[in-house]
């Protein structure tokens, strides 16, 4: 499409590299994601019937999986990698994870927690997927242009890859999903959040912050103090209170109680 020519340096950084369905994707993400997240803010707040096919109340989610299957189905058709249709399909594939994403809690908790606190996971899934794009927008190749690499340069960007990888597979068992995603790219973002302290819901703590999991005494008292200090950083610290206002913004305010038609029925009566 090249559809930002009157861009400065789109052409050749973007549209020429063959960076352009990614782009086009990105900012469908992003436009799809607000438009669903506005309405359901303006559905909740203003008490507004949800959608129902048959009776059956029917997520959003459901039309992001289909539009994501076709768009795989139609890019995996797809033979010319500079192709309009290619584009259409980046845009299709888009809005699809936008819907998904928007509701990536319920899927997980396998139960309606859109407005719950556990309705925030959903905020944070399409946070680290935005910067999963982004990154790779902007990335570069690491092994550089075809025909230049050694045999040493390989083996040296493999490893520093793979001990990369493995930081960034630590800092998001820690909890820290948007920082997990930015040290797949950056060594340095890699290092710091794996070597700092895990959120006190994370895997990370529930393995080596929980006191029940040790019978030596000593060893149970130092886990009580990390379990601590990580609750006081990222529940009632700068950090924690940042994160939460960072979500309700985007999101809405999740501790709140939802009128209308986002109660059951017997909330209702």
């Amino acid at each position: 499409m090249n559809i930002f020519r009157f861009v400065p340096g789109y052409e050749s950084h973007v549209y020429e590299a063959g960076k352009e369905p990614l782009l086009l994707l990105l900012v469908s993400f992003l436009i799809a994601f607000s438009l669903t997240r506005l309405y359901t803010r303006l559905a909740r707040y203003r008490g507004w019937g949800s959608g129902n096919v048959g009776g059956v109340h029917l997520h959003h989610i459901v039309p992001g999986i289909v539009l994501v299957l076709v768009g795989g189905v139609l890019l995996a058709a797809t033979s010319n990698s500079q192709s309009i249709s290619r584009d259409l399909i980046a845009i299709m594939f888009g809005v699809g994870a936008a819907l998904i994403l928007d509701e990536f809690a319920l899927v997980l908790h396998f139960e309606d927690v859109y407005w719950t606190e556990r309705g925030r996971l959903s905020i944070e899934a399409s946070i680290v997927g935005v910067l999963f794009a982004a990154v790779l927008l902007v990335a570069s190749s690491p092994f550089g242009s075809p025909g230049d690499s050694t045999d040493e340069r390989l083996v040296a960007v493999f490893t520093y890859l793979l001990f990369n990888v493995a930081l960034a597979v630590v800092t998001l068992l820690k909890g820290k999903f948007m920082t997990g995603v930015i040290a797949m790219f950056m060594a340095p973002v890699a290092l710091i959040g794996a070597v700092r302290m895990a959120k006190p819901y994370s895997p990370w703590a529930r393995w080596f912050y929980d006191p029940a999991r040790t019978r030596s005494p000593a060893r149970r008292v130092k886990r009580e103090r990390k379990l601590a200090r990580a609750t006081r950083r990222f529940e009632g610290g700068r950090l924690g209170r940042f994160e939460r206002r960072l979500v309700d913004a985007i999101g809405g305010r999740f501790d709140a109680k939802a009128p209308g038609e986002w109660l059951t029925p017997t909330d209702r009566s």
